[in-house]
Order: C-alpha cells, then structure tokens, then sequence
C-alpha cells in the first residue's frame, strides 16, 4: 500500500478524544473540524525530551520524521504519556523535490492532506505579516520618508519555490529599487513566531525586526514603523500550537517550520513547552543532519527556551550511508561492506558531535529495511558502541508503533538516566568570528573558515554594535554535505568553509551567515512534484502528493 493508501484506510479519533489523553479540556481548544485544534492551555508538568536528529540527507533517503513519529507511538505501547512536537511543512518543497513532510507507511501524522495544504493557516499568516511591513517599509518612503530611510534590507515572503524571485526590482516608476523574495520558511517573521515564548514576547520581536537604516546609517525597525501591532494581530491566532494525531492515536503538536539549511530548523518554543507541560515525554526534531537541526536546536533554541533534551536519536539507514560511501543510489540497496566502512564515517561524525560536544546522551537509530544485511547493521553496533552510542533497528514504516518499541525502550532508559548539563559548541561572548569558527571546525570538522569581503565588512558593523554581543549564530549550509560544498560526502576534511553573507536578525535574535552557495529562495527541480499531482473532481481525492 501507498503512503496515502495507509492514511487513507486508518480510522481518526476525533480531536478532542486526542486531547483528552494529555488532560487537554474541550475548553482548551479551538477546533478547526473533527481531526485539528489549537491549543490555547497550558499543564502542569515539565516533562522531558528527546530530539531526533539525523546524518547528512541523502538521495536514498533517511526517513528521520517516519523515525520520530514512529518512536512516539512506540512509546505510547510501552505505556507512556508521550506527544510530538513536529514543524510544519512548507509548500515549496510539498510541490518541489522533497514531497509531503508528515512521515510515512504506518508511521504518519494526520489529517496528513490538510497538514501538508495550508494546514490551520499559519504560514499564510506569517507570509501575511512578512509582507504586510514590506508594503509599510515602501509606503512610508513613498509618503515622505519621515524616518529617512536610505537603505531597504527586509525582503518580501513566499512559501513557493521559485528561482525568479530571487532578485527583482520593485516601484518602478516612482521608488524604484533591488529586492529579493526568501521563501516564508526562511524569513524572519519565521524565526520570531516559532523562538517567541508567548503573544508579547512575539509583538516585541517583531518590533525589533531591523529594516534598513536611514541615511546616518542608524538601523530602522519595524516598531519605528508602527508595524509590530497589525504584524502581531495577523499572527494572534496562529501562535496558538496546533493539535492532531499520529495513525496510532497518539497527540502531535505541529507548529512552525522553519528550514534548518538556511534557517534555525526547529518547530515553535510555544508548542514544545506546551507539549512538555502536557506529556512525560515528547519527541520533538530538527531539521536535515545534525550538523543543522541539532546544532541550531542546541545552541539556539535550547538557550533561548531554557530547555536541554535527556536524549538524541541520529537517524541513519545503510543505504543512506553506502551513497556517503560514494555508491549510486541504485546500487545503494546492495550489500556492500567496503561502501558502508567508506560512508560510516559520516554517521560517527553526528555521534562525536551529540556525545562529545553536547555532552549527551545518543541513541542511534537504523531505519530498516527489508535488503538491509546482518552483518552491516552489526558493523554500525560494534562501531557507534565505540563512540558511546547505542544503535537500534526502527521498523516503523511497516509496523508502526510495534516496530518502534526497541528504540522506544533504549530511549527511555536514556531518558530517564540523563542527569548531567549539556554543554554548547561556542559560548555567547565569543566573537563574531570565533562563534562561526567554533560550529565549523566542532560541528562540521573544517580547517578553518574564509570570508569574502561583504561578510568581512558586515561583520566589523555588527561588532561595534552592544546589541549584537552574546547572540548565537545561524549559519546556512547546505545541507548535503558536512563542509559548505554538497560534492563533498562521507566525513570530510582539511576543508575551508567560505561566508559569503552575514545578516543581523535583531527580532530573531541571532546572526545569520551564509556559507557557499546558499540561497534563501530554493526553485523548482526539472520535474516538480506539482506535475504529478491529481485531483479527483467528484470525490476531491489528491495523489501524487507523497
């Protein structure tokens, strides 16, 4: 059976029997149909958390959602009080490359149709407001510029995939000048909804959001434009964490969605402590490898949120690894020994950084499948072990949550052992560069980092700036490969890594550098998965969407 064909044939419980398994009350939601809800509560608990994460993404793919999803509900069967705390997807890589983002076979949240469409509104909403202070930023230069606004740096949002957009020219004819669209998941009004704490914290944010400095070269922000109220009335109901399920019945917060290769990769601060304030445990994940996700997890969102979690799982398959061993995707099904010592590297990176950086303890998990040798998978115990690991097998696409019990079960012993402080890959107070540096050589194993000359002099502003000490970094990498070049697989080294951008994101409360040939508005592939898509006229059934 499809992905879809699964969904399809599994039996919803209605939302507010979902609810009812954390002591979330019908007064707590507002219902958007039988299967959605906001949640506008809080619990009581402070339960504890496990953060999956995964090796650099693969064509074979990894399936670290299906992972994370199907650990949750192979919790539930041990008997836990467990939630998820997922990010939403975007509609770029829904109708690109990457397809629908709600896991699959027997281990998916639903109603996955309306999750991967629009969902309850919130990107619209957060493309809304993104675009809404562009039009005041122009606006008020078009009526006079009272605030004297030399130089434009706040661009316009889209949740779409599109390469043209990349570089425009807008009031022609009357204010004529470059800009650019980022895709909603990479803007900054992303980052503010899903780092904000609470409806005040967000309304505060926005108005810190830097547009542009005046012809003294003093930044602008939106508060200055009065912008942050209307920003803050478009987002009031989107703040507000969204409840569903998995097919098993167990409760998923999905909230927020930036990306992780060129954004922080977490869903929203609001629905992970909302979910801890409900559910003993919570899964929760980061996006792409760990090198992303988990780095900007850890040193950001964990900082911010006064969270650490008491367990990481590194999602890793043998095919995934044999292509990091420089085998082709068709041939990565085969048993080759020689290709996974080749490509293990890469996974035993991951585990080096979550052990010995972070100081934390790691799980790793092996999404089965049925080509999948003994003997390789006893290579990968024998060698995470080494590297103070444990790996676990996670048949969860065909089982579900039956076949998520043993990585269920290793995790919780973790989960519960876990008493020690993590520890973060820089500390705030370093430099600029030296924050940069740390993640670069720790994290992703390079020599040393370069810059090209617009990040030079951007970073010589920010560091004469008092508001921009003690602030993380963002960095955005491609998310293929441990260095900046996506060419370069396995376990790389003796690379440099090259910043050729660095923005200040004073509403998101980091510095963003972006590395190699990044882009902050991906296009579309030569066959988007748009074409493939149908819609039964009469019955208003979708295929092609996963």
């Amino acid at each position: 059976m499809t992905d879809i064909e699964i969904a399809s044939a599994a039996k919803l419980q209605p939302i507010t029997e979902i609810a009812a398994k954390l002591g979330i009350t019908e007064d707590e939601l507002e219902c958007y149909g039988k299967y959605k809800a906001k949640v506008c509560g809080r619990g009581k608990k402070r339960g504890k958390t496990v953060l999956v994460t995964a090796i650099n993404p693969t064509p074979a793919g990894e399936g670290k959602t299906t992972v994370s999803i199907g650990l949750a509900d192979g919790m539930a069967k041990l008997g836990k009080n467990v939630c998820l705390a997922l990010r939403e997807p975007s509609l770029g890589p829904v109708f690109g490359i990457k397809g629908g983002a709600t896991g699959g076979g027997y281990a998916q949240v639903a109603p996955m149709e309306d999750i991967n469409l629009h969902f309850n509104g919130d990107f619209h909403a957060i493309t809304t407001a993104n675009n809404l202070l562009a039009s005041m930023i122009d606006n008020h230069i078009f009526q006079g510029n009272a605030l004297g606004i030399e130089k434009v740096t706040f661009h316009r949002a889209m949740d779409l995939n599109d390469r043209s957009l990349r570089s425009i020219r807008c009031g022609i004819g009357y204010n004529e000048r470059e800009d650019k669209f980022d895709i909603t998941a990479a803007c900054e009004v992303m980052a503010v909804f899903c780092l904000a704490k609470d409806i005040s914290d967000l309304k505060k944010r926005l108005g810190d959001i830097v547009i542009g400095t005046d012809r003294e070269g003093k930044e602008v922000t939106a508060r200055m434009l009065k912008a942050d109220e209307a920003m803050t009335i478009l987002l009031k109901e989107a703040i507000k964490p969204n409840l569903v399920q998995t097919l098993e019945g167990t409760p998923a917060f999905v909230h927020g969605g930036p990306f992780a290769n060129i954004a922080h990769g977490c869903n929203s601060i609001i629905a992970t402590e909302t979910a801890m304030s409900y559910a003993d445990y919570v899964v929760t994940e980061a996006g792409f490898g760990a090198d992303l996700g988990a780095e900007k997890f850890l040193d950001i969102k964990c900082r911010i949120a006064g969270i650490q979690p008491s367990c990481v799982v590194v999602v890793a398959t043998l095919r995934g690894l044999k292509y990091n061993g420089l085998v082709p995707k068709q041939d990565a099904d085969k048993p080759n020994m020689k290709a996974l010592e080749a490509g293990a590297p890469n996974l035993f990176k991951h585990v080096e950084n979550i052990t010995q950086v972070y100081k934390l303890p790691c799980v790793v998990a092996i999404n089965r499948f049925v080509t999948d040798p003994d003997e390789e998978i006893e290579y990968l115990r024998k060698e995470c072990l080494k590297r103070g690991a444990e790996v676990c097998l996670a048949d969860v696409w065909a089982r579900g949550g039956e076949g998520g019990k043993e990585l269920a079960q290793a995790v919780v012993r973790k989960m519960d052992a876990c008493e020690g402080k993590m520890s973060y890959s820089y500390d705030l107070g370093e430099s600029i560069k030296d924050k940069i540096r740390d993640v670069a050589t720790k994290i992703y194993g390079a020599a040393d980092v370069k810059y090209e000359a617009a990040a030079e002099e951007t970073i010589a502003k920010l560091s004469a700036n008092p508001a921009c000490r003690n602030l993380p970094v963002c960095i955005a990498k491609t998310q293929y490969s441990l260095s900046d070049d996506q060419t370069k697989l396995g376990r790389p080294s003796g690379f440099d890594i090259t910043v050729r951008e660095v923005y200040y994101r004073a509403g998101a409360g980091f510095i963003v550098a972006l590395t190699g040939k990044i882009l902050l508005m991906p296009g579309l592939g030569k066959t988007p998965a748009a074409e493939g898509m149908t819609i039964n006229e009469q019955t208003g059934e979708i295929k092609g969407l996963f």
